[in-house]
């Protein structure tokens, strides 16, 4: 289906606990956003922090912002007047390519530099052994977030403070207007150009936004005075408020989807709360008066993700394995290091010719493979196993496939040819967290290896525990609690567990059962003093 009949609608579920956002193309889920109160969005927030250490060996320094963890910046991400407020833009919109004009300054030169370090294609910093601008511990430095913290890391900052808008981008400390790439008429980016000269103050860059195509003067100078107003508030906390703290707090997640995804090609917005129908509302009138009647509220009985089969592609979403309508499947597995992907023939029946067998099922799972990846927001470094192909041509047919399939994707992207393994290396620009980790919560009876200790091995566990026991104790009156199920196991077989034990040991052991314990615990209690004594020994 071509891109001009794709329809696309966005669904907003609120609940007490979270809100969640689901963006629908033609019907399927292609992109999921979940936000706890807990866990809220800071990318876009902008940080008076404290420099903890500056570490030339990574080439980078860790900034305190008032989290537990301290942030990650990157010598690439600091310009050379960094303690200042300093110029860049957090491109998480890629609607909004920056394309300069002739005659760009140095400022305008380090925000293409970093919007590049962005997408994956390296910084325009050059490595040095000597952190930009004698950067010290204990400075207080102005940082903005680009990316949230993951797995026990830091968020990503970077010196290159900015603030979006509806309409466009305001880039304290340079001098340039840049428009978005995706503005093609060559007399509208000319018009929107000579406004932004108009309406920008001195010493401002400006970033024009697709959605600013066709609104006139007045509309994009109201936008720009919003943006000047979040500035100064910026400046006086600045001035006022001790590091770490937050200066400039960006929009919740569903304001910022709505600001930066609810352009003139989505059909409708349906929301399913009256308070968060009401906040859209009076912002799309001021905002994007056009775009209020595709704003709806839903009335329906039936929960919104359920009327919309969204909750099923949810399940789907937290299990490793994707099954094509081949038959075929993909084996989704997240490490810290990387995700691989690996492609499966399953079920699927096909010629006798492998070669074509393995072109087909590589091109639907290239695509599948692509919208899995926007789907649950898998970022970082991928590799993806295809099916062996023989020949130099196929290969190059799934990967221009994937290619293809990827430009719907917002986040940046590069792509490697398959090697001569039938691997695929690639990296996606991670800015939150996945789906799997902001829906889901690690197993505290695996802790995320998604393995348990055999019975078998639980039961030489606790015959440990008891040797142990018997060397240091001499109370012979124990009480054992296990799992129902391990305390069935050590009753079953041929050789009764504890009753062997017991003659080993010349000792009373009681065996318990109790639901409350995981089936890799097991508690020891003394009848004499009648306490736990599991830690002890």
């Amino acid at each position: 289906m071509s891109d001009s009949k794709t329809t696309k609608e966005i669904l907003i579920n609120q609940t007490h606990r979270e809100t969640r956002i689901a963006i629908m193309e033609s019907g399927l889920l292609a992109e999921l956003y979940v936000e706890k109160p807990e866990n809220a969005r800071i990318v876009g927030n902008i940080y008076k922090g404290v420099v903890e250490n500056v570490l030339d060996g990574m080439q980078a320094a860790f900034v305190d912002i008032g989290f537990d963890t301290n942030s990650f910046l990157p010598y690439s991400e600091i310009e050379d007047n960094a303690l200042v407020l300093d110029q860049g833009t957090e491109d998480d919109d890629d609607e909004d390519d920056d394309e300069s004009d002739k005659g760009r300054d140095k400022g305008k030169s380090r925000d293409k530099g970093r919007k590049q370090s962005q997408r994956g294609r390296g910084g325009s910093r050059q490595r040095s052994n000597k952190p930009p601008m004698n950067l010290k511990t204990g400075q207080e430095i102005l940082v903005q977030v680009i990316k949230e913290p993951y797995m026990g890391k830091g968020a990503r900052v970077t010196t290159n403070v900015a603030i979006p808008g509806r309409f466009m981008v305001l880039v304290p400390n340079a001098n340039y207007v840049g428009i978005s790439r995706k503005v093609n008429n060559n007399f509208e980016r000319r018009r929107l150009r000579k406004i932004a000269y108009k309406i920008k103050p001195k010493d401002f860059g400006v970033i024009i936004r697709t959605v600013a195509e066709g609104k006139d003067e007045e509309v994009l100078e109201g936008d720009m005075n919003n943006l000047l107003d979040g500035y100064k508030r910026m400046e006086t906390a600045i001035k006022k408020q001790p590091a770490p703290t937050l200066v400039y707090k960006d929009m919740e997640t569903v304001s910022s989807l709505i600001r930066d995804l609810f352009t003139p090609d989505v059909d409708h917005v349906i929301v399913d709360s009256k308070a968060m129908h009401r906040q859209l509302n009076g912002y799309l009138r001021g905002a994007a008066p056009q775009l209020v009647d595709r704003l709806e509220l839903h009335r329906d009985k039936s929960p919104i993700f359920e009327k919309y089969a969204v909750e099923v592609e949810i399940q789907k979403t937290l299990t490793p394995r994707v099954q094509l309508r081949s038959g075929a499947t993909i084996v989704i597995e997240q490490t810290e290091a990387l995700v691989s992907i690996d492609v499966n023939s399953g079920r699927y029946v096909g010629r006798k010719d492998h070669e074509a067998n393995a072109v087909k099922i590589n091109l639907e799972a290239a695509r599948e493979i692509a919208r899995q990846l926007r789907l649950r927001d898998i970022g970082g470094l991928i590799v993806i196993d295809f099916i062996d192909m023989h020949y130099d041509e196929n290969k190059k047919k799934v990967y221009y496939e994937l290619r293809r399939e990827l430009r719907k994707d917002r986040a940046k992207v590069a792509v490697n040819y398959i090697s001569d393994f039938g691997l695929l290396e690639m990296t996606r620009q991670r800015i939150r967290l996945n789906l799997l980790l902001s829906a889901t919560e690690e197993c505290p009876v695996c802790h995320g290896s998604g393995r348990i200790p055999s019975k078998a091995s639980m039961v030489t566990k606790i015959e440990s525990w008891f040797r142990r026991y018997r060397t240091k104790a001499r109370e012979f009156k124990l009480e054992l609690q296990v799992h129902p199920e391990l305390a069935s196991f050590m009753r079953s077989g041929k050789k009764n567990v504890i009753r062997s034990m017991q003659w080993q040991h010349l000792m009373k052991i009681d065996l318990k059962e109790d639901d409350s314990l995981n089936i890799d615990e097991f508690k020891v209690y003394s009848r004499k003093h009648k306490k736990e004594i599991t830690q002890e020994y």
